[in-house]
Formats: C-alpha cells, structure tokens, sequence
C-alpha cells in the first residue's frame, strides 16, 4: 500500500471514531428499561445513559445535561416514537425540578412498573426465580399525599425550591403538587422569607392542622410560627406526636393500608406477643396493640422513643426497648411469637438476620422502602422461611420509589434433596458426602444456543434442568441440585461426543494442550422459589499421549462416558492433570460448593467431618479442613469464588433497658453508635 493510500485509511478510520459526548449535546436514543433513580435507560456509543423524561420503548431526541466517568444523563427534548403510558406531566415544574420522575407516565403504568421493581430487585439480587409479586396497591391520592417537605434556600432572594439532581439548578417552587393543602399553605407563608438558612424543613397534617418548621426562623415578616419540636399526625384514626427528627411515613393514608396487612400478614389471635423491630414513634406498636397479649417496640432514636412512650401511654401491653435493634433482640427473655421489621434503606444488621434465624418466630412481616436491601435480606431469611407474599404499596405516587411488605412464615424444617442427573459420577460425588438424596433426571435437550459462551450454557442447562424436574413434580419444598459441564479449547465448547470417531477427533484437538473444564450449577429450593446458577472453571493439562493409548480407551468407551471430561480420575489412562481450580468440579459437580449452597438456603446436612472427597482433590476448601455444623447455628465459611455467599459475624448479647409505656424515658444506652436518621429514607 502507498504511504498516500495508508494515510487516507487513517484519516478514514479516525472519521468514524465518534467524538465524546458533551453537554448540551441532542443525541437519539431507544429507550430500553427502567433506571436505578426512575430514568429510562438507553445506550450511546457503548456508554450507558440515563434519560428523565422517557419511557421504556420509546425513541427519544434527548438533550446531554451531564457526563460523568460511569454514565451519561440526559433529558428528554421531543419524543419521536411515544409510548402508550405517556400522559401530560400537570405540573409547570416538572423537568426543571427532578423531585418527580414519573408525572408523565399513566398511574395505572407507574403502579406496574413499581411492581417489577420489586420483582426485579428480587430475581437479580436474592436470587428468587419468578418472585410471585403482586400488584401495586395504588395510593387514593395520586398528587397531595404528602405531610412532608425539605425545601433548599436561595440565600440572596430566600426563595423555596428544589434542586436538579444533575443540572445542580435551583427551582423556586410556589406549590408543589406532591405535598399536603397544608404544607402548601405553609410554603407560601414562608416563600421569599427564609433567607437566614440554607435549608427548611416543613410536616404539616392535613387530618389535625398541626405543623412543624425546622429551623427556626427569626426574620420578623415569618408571619408564622417556626421552631417547632414536634407535631401531631393523624393515621387510621390514631394521634401520634412525631419529633422533628424522627421518621414517620410521608403518605398517612397509605400508612394506614400498611399496618392493617402487617396486621392480617402475622395473623394474630389476640394471644401473642410481637415485637415491632425499628418501631420510630410506635405508630405500628399502637396499631398492633389491639390484636396482640404484648407488643415490644425496639427504637434507638431518643427522640423517637420519647414520642413513642407518649403515643403508646394508655396502651397497657405496649412497651419499648431503647437501644439497637442487633444489641437488644438477642436478649429479650421472651421468644416472640410474631416480629414486624420496618427498617431504614439500608436494611436489616446482618446479625439481626442471625438472631431472627436462631430465635424462629413462626411469622414475619418485613415493610421495606428499597428493594434491593429487601432482597437481599429475604435470601438470608429464606434459610428458615418462606416468603408467602410480596404486597407493593406505593407511597410515593410520580416517583420511581415503592415500598413493599413481605409476608414470611417457617418452611418446612427438613425437606429432601434431588438431584436432576442421571450421571453415575455426580451420584457418586453426592454418595461420598454422606448426603441422602433421590435422583431425578431432566432428560431435557442440551443443544447449545448460536453463539452462546461456554458459560452462558453450562449455567442456562443446569438452571433448566432443576427447574424442569421441581415444575414436573409440581415441587412445593425441596432442593433441586442440577449441572452441566462441558470442555473448553480456545473459547469454543466441546460437546460430548457421541461414537468413536467424535472421541478420537476430540482427544486428538486436547493432547498436548492446556483447557478448561467449565461446570455449571444450580440448587433450587422449591419452598422459598430461590434459584442459585453458578459457573466454576478449572484449569487442565492434556499430556501427548500415543495413538495406542487414545485407542485403547476409546475401546473401553470412557470418552463417550465422560462427558467430554476425558475422565481425569481414570487411574489407567491418566490423560490429563489438574493445573488450578477444583477436582470435582472436572468430575461434573464442585461438591464443596453445592454443600455450601445448600447450607446458605438452610438445607439439613450431615457433619462436615462425615464427608469424603474425591481422592485427587488438593485444593484447599471447607470440605478438605471440616469443622462441626449445625443445622442453623454457625454460618458457613464463604467460597473463595463465590459472589453469592456473605460472612455474618456472630450475635452479641446485651442487656436490653426496657421502657414501660409511660412518660418516663430511659435513653439508649451510652456508648452506641447512633446510625444516620432513618429520615433520609423518601
């Protein structure tokens, strides 16, 4: 090629580099799904890009507005291909103020859309399959639900308004369709008068009149009172004080709609005694107290407990319990006999999920705001119970936030293992762990799809194959053990051969080469519906070994036996040595990480010391150094390479303060951390 030919391909080639996105930049997108923040997702150039304004489905002319180091966002300037969920947004500041995300989607979509929220957060992240989640039980306010504002302040105008997430642009907000008639009343008392802040605060209710602004304000044109430490709020009939700084849902009808299914989800009698874990100002111990012997409320907040005390006074079998929820739990000298969990974004301690395991209530209902914290501890939970119900409430109409209870009851304490393969070498893998269990093959087809990475197969087939034999049984409890391997040489998949001839053509291509044998898993526990898929590959070395022998083992149809594993535990051929990576898991099954899966979900196993593995196995894991296990008592140790098994250090015992339902406030004990104020929650 000419050095004027070679130059030209340059310049050619640097023309169709596209240059990077900038702000202010139109760009056009296919909207593709929802966002973490309720932004719809498309992507640009391979980045990622978050879009407000959109809709999943449609195609977008969008405008740039910010680009940062792991994503770009954007707003929607026209909509070229519309979907048929869009209505008008009624509000004039909606895309300028980003508090609302959802104003021009239907409610009817917004209330779908927050139900796959849930059920994503729990396929995704807890490894549910097909989470059964019901339909969003829509608030009777769509717009002027809120007791709640937190306003930022223009200094030079004290102006009230809000923020743009991306665009960092002050709003001023006259009436803000989201908030209460009596929040709004108080914003336009207080708009252009509050220039001695950086930040208020206003609750106000609708059902009593009463109000708080936070912080105090001393401009003498405030024409009303501000400073206040506390209001009275109104839910299902009941008066509750609310602390300034303490939580207490926004949408009080809705908070209503949430007790009453935290109360039909424990299905009391009358006779029990429940403890309200995270109980804030007791507004759930006060709505339970009528159907429950005894109500325990745990609260760490100071201020929360005080109005707690206060709101429960005439209740004579509520009490609370000043301190943290993983120091007092453990040593309550009463095992409840129902336990509601309402806790922060960020979810439940890990050793509050010990202590609910160890203690067993028969029934427990979980109110989470955030999805993902509640999927995460469900999956945990699920070693002793069952999730018989996920009830999305939606709180937060035209946002992309939903709150959620989740309905939990024990499942079954010892329930059968199956394993979904006819392959003598997995049973016997099984057999020499000292583990009881039947054998359920799939007889599924095993044809890789076009283009599929080794993998994406061995996890797809062993998914399928435990699920096929739990949905032939019609499975309500058990543990369905599935996998697939297959040998892999450069990146390709070498399936099973069939006869002699696919034999001799694939030990002729492994011979002298280094590969890997990749083996997916799946464990599949059929009363809590979680689904665990795992890849594990092991590095192998194939030796050059003569005609005579390859022919020889042909002969005795190991290869064809095999599954293309070339038996690596044939003590007469030896064709092949372990380089890294786990002995079983070239056998067709990674033992010691099934028995740690099977562990995680609760599964009744036998002594780690009562297991025996295969003889050429080296690597170092909980099955080659056992220690004592009990069924749920301590926790298994973590595979090195496993994403999905957690470490939970272990429960201390404290003394709980307990507060009797009186005036009289004991504080939290000295020397706790106090944990960032649950009000950060929407």
């Amino acid at each position: 090629m000419a050095i004027g030919d070679s130059i030209f391909a340059m310049i050619q080639t640097a023309a169709i580099v596209p240059p990077p996105l900038q702000r202010g930049d139109v760009i056009d997108l296919d909207l593709l799904s929802w966002g973490r923040l309720g932004e719809a997702m498309a992507t640009h150039d391979g980045r990622d890009v978050f879009v407000f304004g959109g809709i999943p489905g449609e195609s977008v002319s969008a405008e740039v507005v910010a680009v940062r180091r792991k994503y770009v966002a954007a707003q929607v300037l026209s909509v070229n291909r519309p979907s048929p969920h869009r209505v008008g947004p009624p509000c004039p500041y909606f895309g300028r103020c980003t508090g609302c995300q959802w104003q021009h989607v239907s409610y009817a979509a917004q209330l779908n859309a927050k139900a796959g929220i849930v059920a994503d957060a729990l396929e995704r992240i807890g490894n549910f399959h097909n989470p059964q989640v019901l339909d969003a039980i829509p608030s009777p306010k769509p717009f002027g639900y809120r007791n709640h504002a937190r306003f930022n302040v223009w200094r030079s105008t004290g102006s009230l308004g809000f923020t743009h997430r991306e665009r960092r642009r002050f709003v001023q907000i006259d009436r803000c369709l989201l908030m209460n008639d009596r929040t709004n009343e108080l914003l336009a008392q207080l708009q252009d008068r509050c220039n001695e802040t950086s930040a208020l605060s206003i609750r106000a209710s609708d059902a009593t009149g009463d109000y708080l602004v936070q912080p105090t304000l001393k401009n003498s044109d405030v024409p009303v009172p501000t400073g206040q430490k506390r209001y009275r709020e109104s839910v299902a009939g009941h008066e509750f004080w609310v602390a300034s700084p303490s939580f207490f849902q926004v949408n009080v009808e809705q908070a209503g709609r949430l007790a009453e299914l935290a109360i039909d989800a424990l299905r009391l009698s009358g006779a029990e005694t429940v403890v309200d874990a995270y109980a804030g100002v007791g507004a759930f111990s006060v709505l339970l107290a009528p159907h429950a012997a005894r109500v325990i409320g745990i609260e760490e907040s100071t201020a929360a407990i005080a109005d707690a005390v206060e709101n429960a006074a005439n209740l004579p079998n509520v009490e609370f319990i000043s301190g943290k929820v993983e120091d007092v739990l453990p040593g309550l000298e009463v095992i409840p006999d129902a336990v509601v969990l309402d806790p922060s974004r960020t979810g439940c301690q890990p050793s509050v999920l010990e202590t609910l395991l160890e203690l067993a209530p028969p029934r427990i209902a979980y109110v989470s705001c955030n999805p993902q914290t509640l999927a995460r501890d469900l999956a945990m939970l699920c070693q002793r119970y069952r999730v018989e119900s996920l009830q999305p409430v939606d709180m937060f109409p035209q946002t992309h936030h939903v709150e959620c209870l989740a309905s939990l009851s024990l499942k079954p304490a010892q329930a059968e293992i199956v394993l979904a393969s006819a392959s003598p070498r997995r049973r016997a893998l099984l057999s020499d762990l000292n583990i009881d269990f039947r054998v359920a093959p799939s007889n599924i087809p095993e044809d890789p799809e076009p283009g599929e990475p080794p993998e994406w197969m061995v996890r797809r087939l062993s998914r399928e194959k435990a699920l096929a034999v739990a949905e032939q049984e019609s499975a309500d409890s058990g543990y369905y053990v599935a996998a697939d391997s297959t040998v892999v040489l450069d990146g390709e998949s070498i399936a099973k051969p069939a006869d002699a001839g696919e034999a001799r053509d694939m030990l002729t291509r492994l011979r002298g080469t280094a590969h890997q044998v990749t083996t997916g898993i799946t464990v599949y526990d059929a009363a809590t519906r979680r689904c665990v898929t795992e890849s594990h590959t092991a590095d192998v070395l194939m030796r050059d070994f003569s005609d005579t022998e390859m022919e020889r083992s042909i002969a005795s149809g190991t290869p064809m036996d095999k599954a293309g594993a070339y038996a690596i535990q044939d003590d007469e051929f030896r064709p092949a040595s372990l380089q890294s990576g786990c002995y079983s898991n070239v056998m067709g099954l990674p033992a010691c990480r099934v028995v740690e899966i099977l562990a995680e979900m609760g599964c009744e196993l036998p002594d780690r010391a009562d297991m025996t593995v295969p003889p050429g196995c080296t690597m170092s894991c909980p099955l080659s150094h056992p220690q004592p296990s009990t069924a749920h008592g301590e926790p298994v140790e973590p595979h090195p390479a496993s994403s999905t098994a957690s470490h939970i250090p272990p429960v201390i015992p404290t003394s709980p303060t307990v507060i009797p339902a009186s005036p009289t406030v004991i504080p939290a004990k000295a020397g706790i951390q106090k944990l960032p104020d649950s009000e950060a929650s929407p």
